[in-house]
């Protein structure tokens, strides 16, 4: 068995699922986006594609799941469709349990929090009291001081900390999962600095290697950071000498595709890269990569989409197809795979050959698979 990761085709949101080697699922982050009173939204109804693959699995859990950081369109629904330890309100037949949580130090500590957003802080708090069942990234000295404030020590969470710079204990190339995850975000040092969080610079960004016969595969997943905080990553990696931990054959564009993540002014035509975003996509990206948006379709030049200041940028897919281009790679859209008219989940699977893209076919149905053949060499 060998792992892959599905992509969902959520408009501008997130969820990514890992299958690893050895049957672990994981789920990073999830967004049920679909208005199901419009009869025209072409976006995936997440939960009925998420709850037929988990009967297929024959469970109810899955083994991880990371809410990079807790704006709407990373958690929407989470609160509808998990099963909630802290709270008999959300717990109940169907819904789908969390083996362990995933969330960054800010998903902890921020006030004035609803919705879905508060809820998953509800659980962390509650899964972080307890011991268990709970994986937080960074420690900032604000949540040194939350757990003093709770009765608990920061020596006695500290196994359930992992900061920027470390690998996630409990996965190993070597271990049945075949997978490591090092974690290149949150920096507790940038949340001691800021009295107010930001959600997006302090969310969870990191690099899943994995190990399929001898080769390596790097996917980078960038969740929705700027390039300012893409240029501290790279600084802060070169300085430690772990540049391979920024290489990648898959790279999820961060914030759906934003012009913001590649350098400070849109541009006419195409994104100027600042010189660490320039090095991380054109240097650290192997041949025949994907990079993967998780986003809208791209705007055509001149139309009312292209005048929103919301992302995907036209300029900025510009650049990272300009990017695959130049390595016989691949820049893809989830809400064009495999067609704009009905999008579908897009795998790609990891062999010993490097990442294979699956898109299934628009015309055929599900049975029918488009493969492009796996990097070689």
């Amino acid at each position: 068995m060998t792992a892959t990761l599905t992509f969902h085709p959520l408009g501008n949101a997130d969820c990514t699922r890992f299958d690893l080697a050895d049957g672990k699922k994981l789920l990073i982050d999830y967004a049920d986006m679909k208005n199901r009173d419009d009869p025209w939204d072409r976006r995936i109804d997440l939960p009925a594609e998420l709850k037929a693959d988990l009967r297929a699995a024959q469970r109810d859990y899955y083994n991880v799941v990371c809410f990079t950081h807790l704006d709407d369109d990373h958690c929407r629904g989470s609160g509808d469709f998990f099963w909630w330890d802290h709270a008999l309100k959300y717990q109940g037949e169907g819904r789908i349990r969390i083996r362990e949580l995933w969330v960054p130090a800010a998903a902890i500590l921020e006030d004035g929090l609803d919705e879905c957003a508060r809820v998953i802080r509800q659980e962390a708090r509650y899964r972080l009291k307890k011991g268990s069942g709970i994986r937080v990234f960074s420690r900032p000295a604000k949540l040194k001081e939350w757990l003093e404030a709770n009765g608990l020590t920061l020596e006695s969470r500290a196994h359930l900390i992992t900061d920027a710079g470390q690998l996630v204990p409990g996965f190993s190339l070597l271990g049945t999962e075949r997978v490591q995850f090092f974690i290149h975000s949150p920096f507790g040092w940038r949340q001691n600095d800021n009295e107010i969080v930001d959600r997006n610079q302090d969310s969870v960004v990191f690099q899943a290697t994995f190990l399929e016969g001898s080769r390596q595969t790097h996917a980078l997943f960038m969740s929705d950071i700027d390039h300012e905080s893409i240029e501290q990553i790279v600084k802060t990696s070169k300085r430690h000498k772990n540049e391979d931990r920024l290489l990648w054959d898959i790279f999820k564009v961060p914030h759906h595709c934003s012009y913001t993540a590649i350098g400070p002014e849109k541009g006419v035509d195409e994104t100027k890269p600042t010189d660490e975003v320039k090095w991380l996509c054109e240097t650290q990206g192997q041949e025949r990569h994907t990079m993967m948006s998780t986003s809208k379709s791209m705007p055509i030049k001149g139309s009312d989409e292209d005048k929103d200041v919301q992302p995907p940028h036209r300029q900025a897919g510009a650049y990272y197809k300009r990017v695959a281009n130049a390595k016989d790679g691949q820049f893809k859209v989830t809400m064009d795979l495999p067609s704009a008219h009905k999008p579908k989940p897009t795998k790609i699977e990891i062999t010993d050959r490097g990442a294979r893209l699956l898109t299934v076919s628009a015309t055929v149905g599900t049975a029918s698979i488009v493969s492009t053949p796996a990097r070689a060499g």
